[in-house]
């Protein structure tokens, strides 16, 4: 997944107007889709803590069903009516000539959010019944759907970079929620359809009580994407920060995949006899390797090698982007630990304090890019990358906080 964004940016960059397309689809078409898509995110951690029991899998099965329909058609709408005008127009304050090739990315990503939801539903099922390859299997198969798509698309020029691209991403995500179904139904038939509920079944109140404070978590999460945008939307040069962006951020996504996937790991092994002091140490092993992989490829020419041979931008983005990587340096670190204190909470079904921390990682980027729109000094990326890293640490701290009221303080003590 974490390969998905550098692999669009540097097909797309190497295909007519790159600027205006990359710009576009970081701006709009992948701000917005992730917007829409961020209340399925935490179906994973659902599946894999609540799928106990054949009535508790029906019930979560027919919610994601429900949730995914229902953001299909919110998606619809943004992507089919006015309401994109006034979202693009009125909020985002996106550059003209983005507008258009914005619109139709996100019309062709209609059923991106309803694949997510259903194939992570079923990977948590995956996960709970220590079924891990198929995961790793379907990824496999997303990102060889995605480069086949990308390679035809920049082989023949029969559709802009933005048409190829999003047809791409969303190909790609369908054909690996498909081979997932495929894979858990055996998990399904021999495994938890003989599991009997050994006390009450999971009610409708029990389930929305334990997940509506994580879908709540993921929307606040995914709220500055769009906030960032419109941010630098409004300061010093606008349009290289737009289409750098898809570029930085997919990098900066690599270094965080495994701190982020570790929240699911620890939600699985928390049981375990000696798992707490375990996971803990473990979290903080991710941290320093992957802050310190970055700090490594920032201060040395190999960013260049990166954003200019890999990703195919021209020397003024390549240089944008190699530079804005040292105002993400926190970030790496921040997603092995949220994920180890968000596991803590999930394990304990005290979901609430993870909302609080998004709350808090939100309101701390919005008063930070409030204040770079307000000064007009300093490059929107800059500024963008700085501001979410500095929420990310007050999330952090906010989680560890929370915490340590389930679980032993002195295994978690920072």
């Amino acid at each position: 997944m974490a390969i998905e964004l550098p692999a669009f940016t540097a097909f797309v960059a190497r295909m007519p107007d790159a600027e205006i397309h990359l710009a576009a689809y970081g701006s709009i078409v992948f701000a917005i889709s992730l917007v829409i898509e961020a209340p399925v995110i935490m179906l994973l951690a659902a599946s894999t803590a609540l799928s106990t029991d054949w009535r508790s899998f029906q019930r979560l099965r027919r919610f994601t069903y429900a949730l995914c329909g229902a953001l299909t058609v919110l998606h619809v709408l943004v992507a089919f009516t006015p309401l994109y005008d006034f979202v693009v127009h009125s909020l985002l304050k996106a550059p003209p000539e983005i507008v258009e090739p914005g619109r139709a990315g996100l019309r062709i990503m209609t059923p991106w959010t309803a694949a997510i939801g259903y194939r992570r539903f079923h990977q948590g099922v995956l996960i709970r019944f220590h079924h891990t390859r198929p995961v790793a299997m379907g990824t496999a198969l997303r990102l060889l759907v995605l480069f086949g798509i990308l390679e035809a698309g920049r082989l023949s020029g029969a559709a802009s970079g933005i048409v190829t691209g999003t047809a791409a991403v969303a190909c790609a995500v369908m054909a690996e929620a498909v081979f997932i179904g495929w894979a858990v139904a055996p998990v399904v038939r021999e495994r938890l359809a003989s599991l009997a509920s050994s006390g009450a079944p999971l009610s409708l109140r029990e389930l929305l009580h334990f997940y509506a404070p994580l879908a709540l978590t993921q929307v606040l999460y995914m709220l500055a994407h769009p906030m960032s945008a419109a941010a630098m939307n409004r300061m010093p040069q606008a349009l290289p920060s737009l289409a750098a962006w898809p570029a930085v951020h997919g990098f900066l996504f690599i270094t965080r995949s495994i701190g982020f996937a570790y929240n699911e790991v620890v939600v699985a092994l928390l049981d375990e006899p000696g798992a707490r002091r375990a996971l803990r140490r473990f979290a903080w092993i991710l941290a320093a390797a992957t802050s310190g992989t970055l700090l490594l490829l920032a201060a040395t020419p190999l960013s260049r090698v990166w954003f200019g041979t890999v990703s195919g931008l021209d020397p003024s983005l390549m240089a944008l982007s190699s530079s804005a990587l040292v105002f993400g340096l926190l970030l790496p670190a921040s997603a092995p630990l949220q994920s180890l204190y968000q596991g803590i909470l999930v394990h304990a079904r005290r979901t609430g304090g993870i909302t609080e921390s998004m709350a808090v990682y939100l309101a701390g980027s919005a008063a930070a890019l409030a204040a770079g729109v307000k000064l007009q000094r300093y490059t929107g990326i800059y500024y963008a990358l700085a501001a979410i890293s500095l929420a990310g640490l007050l999330q952090t701290l906010w989680l560890w906080r929370r915490a340590r009221r389930f679980t032993d303080e002195a295994a978690f003590h920072v």
